[in-house]
């Protein structure tokens, strides 16, 4: 029997010699596994070894290779010190310890807590586990996310990066100090800002002397940056300074929690609204007096313009000029409004940049709105279609109904079982006992699951077939006959638009509408 062990280890690697090396509990797994290896004479295939990494992080990489090894079946059994060192989330336990596992003929073994997919009747240990782990990540999630909170309401800097301007100081962890180098930029832009100059004059000014970006800055000096979503420049953005104007940070108070993470499985973060943020004033020194701040304030006020619906707002934030990718801004001239692309005066060597009438550009999407609707959309078959969609609405209605209803109880049986196991830790019954009552929990839970799993996929089944009959009725309904676009209207129907440079013989430019349907 070919047996892969794999190891993995959470913490810090404080032990390690040399980063390259392993750490000494990863040392420590794989002596042990491959010993247990010798005594139940199993030839060892291969070790798989993820060092710092949590057990819900699902792009480990031995972790992805281990599954990939499997699935080809280069070895015959998975062999972990615990289950947790493979998985601790109980829906991994269950789609591959309980699932692909089974399916491509793979033991899974750990040696500590003793589960093992040969042995009849260790699957409910197994989700036991698998059912600990899970409350163990939300609760370590709910504690960092606590602690995280307290450290942000006590002004302390968590971030990994130090706004432009400020170090983080190396003689007291969660504080800024500033850059002089750095912070004289920062006074600089103010000033002139305080004087009248526009935001993209002074981009212009500090490109045109060679002063390199924030993220290029730091680059340059060794320093911790976040990586640019878009193409990497050297040039001062239109936004790099208006975010600057209104960042609190540079008047000493802490900015913090501005996102939030969307779930305790996931990475993604999302904005959270501005009373939410935390700000706590005072907490390191200040790069911009309090007087120049409030003056810049109240002219980055009167300055701000409300978008007008159909006008200067309409492609707001869609709009993108081809030669560089950034977004392009609008502006007014003689009573029209107008696009053009946001480095397009920053710099004499900025991108040439796209320019483009709003109306121009509000008439090219409106045309090929109305050629698509032409091409693709049919009425009358449509209107045939009315009658069976809402049928299929009803019958949608009452699948969810149902699913919550069986998501209610599924619930309810995992608080149940984890009410058992906490007698069970409390010595107020015994394992046998809890084992004899956590029976009818789980064959409940797992019938439950069942109607769950059919539920979920009857209902994906029936929105799948209304979707393409209710997008084209309500295409038909909302937009084949508008005259005139509206901000909602670009929202539902335009992921972006790249806008190119008009051709100085034809006069004409390139447009590329990316619809969201």
């Amino acid at each position: 029997m070919k047996v892969a062990i794999y190891c993995r280890l959470s913490e810090e690697d404080k032990d390690k010699q040399v980063e390259t090396e392993d750490s000494e509990s990863i040392q420590n797994q794989k002596s042990m596994l491959v010993q247990y290896s010798m005594e139940h004479n199993w030839e060892v295939y291969g070790i798989y070894s993820d060092d710092d990494f949590t057990g819900s992080d699902r792009n480990r990489p031995d972790f992805n290779r281990l599954l990939t090894d499997a699935e080809k079946h280069k070895f015959d059994i998975v062999l972990c010190k615990t289950q947790s060192r493979f998985t601790r989330e109980l829906e991994m336990v269950e789609k591959y310890i309980h699932g692909k596992f089974v399916e491509w003929g793979i033991r899974f073994v750990s040696v500590v807590d003793n589960a093992d997919t040969e042995v009849r009747g260790n699957k409910k240990s197994r989700q036991i586990n698998g059912l600990i782990n899970e409350w163990y990540l939300e609760d370590m999630s709910d504690n960092i996310k606590s602690v995280l909170t307290n450290k942000r309401k006590n002004g302390i800097h968590i971030g990994a990066f130090a706004l432009f301007g400020y170090l983080k100081d190396p003689e007291q962890k969660g504080h800024l100090i500033i850059d002089e180098e750095a912070a004289k930029i920062v006074r600089e832009v103010f000033t002139l800002f305080s004087k009248g100059y526009g935001k993209v004059a002074i981009a212009r000014m500090l490109n045109d002397r060679g002063i390199p970006n924030p993220t290029e800055y730091k680059r340059l000096h060794g320093l911790r940056y976040q990586q640019p979503k878009t193409k990497s420049s050297t040039l001062w953005k239109y936004f790099a300074i208006s975010d600057m104007l209104i960042n609190e940070i540079y008047i000493g108070n802490m900015v913090q929690g501005k996102y939030g993470s969307i779930s305790y499985k996931s990475k993604i973060n999302k904005p959270l609204p501005k009373e939410k943020w935390i700000v706590v004033e005072g907490t390191h020194e200040p790069i911009i007096d309090c007087e120049l701040w409030d003056r810049v304030q109240t002219m980055v006020r009167q300055k701000t313009k409300p978008f007008t619906v159909g006008t200067i707002g309409l492609f707001a934030k869609k709009a993108r000029c081809s030669e560089c990718g950034y977004v392009m801004r609008s502006q007014k001239n003689r009573g029209k409004h107008y696009l053009q692309c946001s480095t397009k005066y920053t710099s004499k060597e900025a991108c040439e940049g796209a320019f483009i009438s709003v109306s121009v550009l509000e008439k090219t999407v409106l045309a090929e709105l109305r050629k698509l609707a032409a091409e693709y959309l049919d009425k009358g078959e449509l209107e045939e279609k009315i009658q069976f969609n809402d049928r299929m609405e009803e019958r949608r209605n009452q699948i969810e109904t149902d699913l919550e209803f069986y998501q209610k109880k599924a619930s309810e049986c995992g608080n149940g079982i984890k009410s058992l196991y906490l007698d069970k830790v409390k010595g107020l019954i015994t394992d046998d006992e809890f084992m004899e009552f956590s029976k009818d929990f789980h064959r409940d839970k797992e019938r439950l699951q069942s109607q769950i799993d059919t539920a979920q996929m009857q209902l994906a089944e029936v929105t799948d077939k209304m979707q393409t009959a209710q997008d084209r009725r309500q295409m038909v309904e909302q937009y084949t006959d508008i005259k005139q676009l509206t901000r909602p209207m670009v929202e539902t129907l335009i992921d972006c638009i790249y806008v190119g440079k008009r051709n100085p013989e034809t006069k004409q430019r390139t447009i590329e509408i990316h619809w969201n349907f």
